[in-house]
């Protein structure tokens, strides 16, 4: 899009360089940490500017824009920006409504996992064994048992909605204390994984990964010492990075290249997204056995050490010659 002067119409000026106008509609912690400066001036070295949405206002009297970056939750807006997509398909729109939703439930979140087969790519890459309790808290022992789950479980929120509640994680060790936990909920059965979780992060095409430090193993004589239900520590801040750590390299070890590419590809395609980030965990005592435990949309980027040229060069690539 080219810009003259000041004005979007072109008038009042000598004509600039052509710019690539990404409108951005995020909540003001996510602008914050990811709208940081020092990303703005890459980004307007390169041609980039951003331009903030005002929800407000009717979306399709703003702009014009060349992408639409959005991370707002509500049906309200999801409608807006499917309208608009609809109406307005010269824009690009940072990720499809649609979409993301199913990003939103975490009964669904993982279900593009089951089937892939990735033995051809140096490693297996699963889901652990998980089932969805609704309602009735009484019932969760016998209902897990009759799914034939194991313990110990991780509990997890169905509804990811951005609430500090929804990533709210806990693990339960014992049948009794099952009762306690409050549905809707996701049980998924504990992978011992030597305290190491992958955080792969997808943008667009590119592929980035964190080692950030998780729950240790629970063993059998850990867990019948410690009944009841636990907390599990938050994972995505850089606090919990692992990088650095002086680790086993048989732990440390980072998924293999050519069964990350593959799994981003295949999932880019499966869900229709181009940001986001996978949890990822490697069981204990193997090489090459995977689970992917959690996929996020439009993760925390600005956690990720240089995610200012990643991104730059992402949005470059919507850029018209």
């Amino acid at each position: 899009m080219r810009i003259k002067g000041k004005n979007f119409d072109g008038e009042g000026g000598e004509e600039e360089e052509q710019k690539l106008v990404v409108g951005y509609a995020l909540t003001l912690k996510k602008k914050k940490s990811f709208l940081q400066p020092e990303f703005e001036r890459l980004a307007c070295k390169k041609g980039i500017l951003f331009v903030a949405i005002d929800v407000n206002l009717p979306l399709s009297g703003q702009g014009p824009f060349d992408i639409i970056l959005h991370k707002l939750l509500g049906k309200e807006w999801s409608d807006i920006v499917e309208d608009y997509r609809q109406t307005h398909p010269e824009v690009t729109v940072i990720d499809p409504p649609y979409a993301i939703q199913q990003l939103h439930n975490r009964q669904s979140m993982l279900q593009d996992v089951v089937d892939l087969n990735l033995s051809d790519f140096h490693g297996r890459v699963g889901v652990p064994k998980q089932m969805v309790i609704m309602k009735d808290p009484l019932s969760i022992p016998d209902e897990v048992a009759k799914a034939g789950l194991k313990l110990p479980l991780v509990a997890k929120p169905l509804v990811v909605d951005g609430s500090a509640k929804s990533h709210e994680l806990f693990l339960a060790c014992d049948w009794s204390s099952l009762s306690e936990l409050e549905p809707p909920l996701v049980l998924q059965e504990f992978v011992n994984h030597d305290g190491i979780l992958f955080k792969i992060y997808i943008v667009g095409d590119a592929i980035k990964v964190v080692r950030r430090f998780s729950l240790a193993n629970v063993n059998k004589c850990r867990r019948a010492k410690v009944p009841g239900i636990f907390p599990f520590p938050r994972v995505s801040s850089a606090a919990a990075s692992a990088d650095d750590a002086d680790l086993d390299p048989r732990i440390a070890e980072l998924p293999p290249k050519p069964l990350l590419e593959r799994l981003s590809k295949e999932l880019r395609h499966r869900l229709g997204l181009r940001l986001f980030n996978i949890d990822m965990i490697r069981e204990h005592g193997t090489r090459d056995i995977f689970y992917v435990i959690d996929i996020n949309y439009f993760p925390g980027y600005g956690k990720l050490p240089d995610y200012e040229v990643i991104f730059t060069d992402f949005l470059l690539t919507f850029k018209k010659k």
